[in-house]
């Protein structure tokens, strides 16, 4: 099927939004050259996409303390720590149109040092945001020759969340390559729990009999944890037990097993990955150590 989604047919892009779509599209033309495919789905929702389209202008094009290739950049590490290869090459094509140094696109080892010491927090904001610490902020600003100042490091910070957020709305849409851009299957969604690159499409299932036995058992056994430690807790009520076992039953149904790393992650992609294994671990089951949570009601 023809058209900038997996899900939405392009005759519904079209036709929804009238002549308010229409004036976004055109808005989004005339200030980059081209709609892309995000634009085009997010037209469906106009005021959204007016606001979307404002905020991308100021953080790629306006006046900042950012060159406008550096900024690229950063959505481009941002977007591979999702494996979102359609955003990793649409801005490949930004950074080179902006004039970036084509040499960094070979891989991040290329960049120069000060962007490869965003690395650390990028990954961190990507999957673990609450294991970010003042350290991390004071060793980016320390003086030195590769420091950041705290005017750019704000900009990259916000580029950083910006692009890891933007790259859940492209696969959640069935954002599609544009012909000049498409990779074949490089776009698979982001793993929201285990430590590896997501699955392939039928890890779940063809080869999910002993899987799903597997997962039914782990299963089980967390049903068996909370009631036991039901007793074992002050305030817990029935309908807080109820919304834990249905959390614990979506992780344990939708969730690919942390063992699973797909060989065919793209090089172009990988390139811009340091520590590609870390990902999302549930910060809530870690004993003592466990970091506080806020708890209301």
């Amino acid at each position: 099927a023809k058209g900038p989604s997996t899900f939405i047919p392009l005759g519904e892009i079209l036709q929804e939004g009238g002549e308010s779509n229409l004036h976004q599209l055109l808005e989004a033309f005339v200030s980059a050259g081209r709609v892309d495919h995000v634009a085009m789905v997010m037209g469906l929702h106009p005021q959204y996409l007016s606001s979307f389209w404002k905020t991308q202008y100021l953080l790629l094009r306006m006046d900042g303390p950012l060159p406008y290739h550096k900024r690229h950049y950063i959505a481009i590490m941002a977007a591979a720590r999702h494996r979102c290869s359609y955003l990793v090459r649409l801005h490949m094509g930004e950074f080179l149109q902006v004039g970036g140094n084509p040499a960094w696109l070979q891989g991040l080892h290329c960049a120069p040092q000060k962007l490869r010491n965003l690395n650390e927090i990028n990954k961190l904001l990507a999957h673990r945001p609450w294991l970010i610490t003042k350290e991390h902020i004071e060793a980016l600003l320390k003086p030195g020759e590769d420091s950041w100042s705290l005017a750019e490091l704000v900009q990259a910070l916000v580029l950083l969340t910006h692009y890891h957020s933007l790259a859940s709305f492209v696969f959640g849409c069935g954002i599609k390559p544009k012909e000049d851009q498409d990779m074949g299957n490089s776009c698979w969604p982001p793993s929201p729990h285990s430590d590896s690159s997501p699955a392939s499409d039928d890890s779940m299932g063809d080869s999910g009999g002993t899987d799903a036995m597997q997962e039914v058992e782990v299963l089980m056994e967390r049903m068996k944890l909370l009631q036991e430690n039901r007793w074992e807790e002050e305030g817990v009520t029935q309908e807080e037990m109820a919304t834990r076992f249905e959390l614990e039953k979506m992780e344990s149904l939708l969730v690919p097993s942390s063992d699973i790393l797909d060989p065919s992650l793209q090089s172009n992609i990988r390139c811009f990955l340091e520590d590609p294994e870390f990902g999302y671990k549930d910060f809530t089951r870690r004993g003592e150590q466990a970091p506080p949570t806020f708890r209301a009601q």
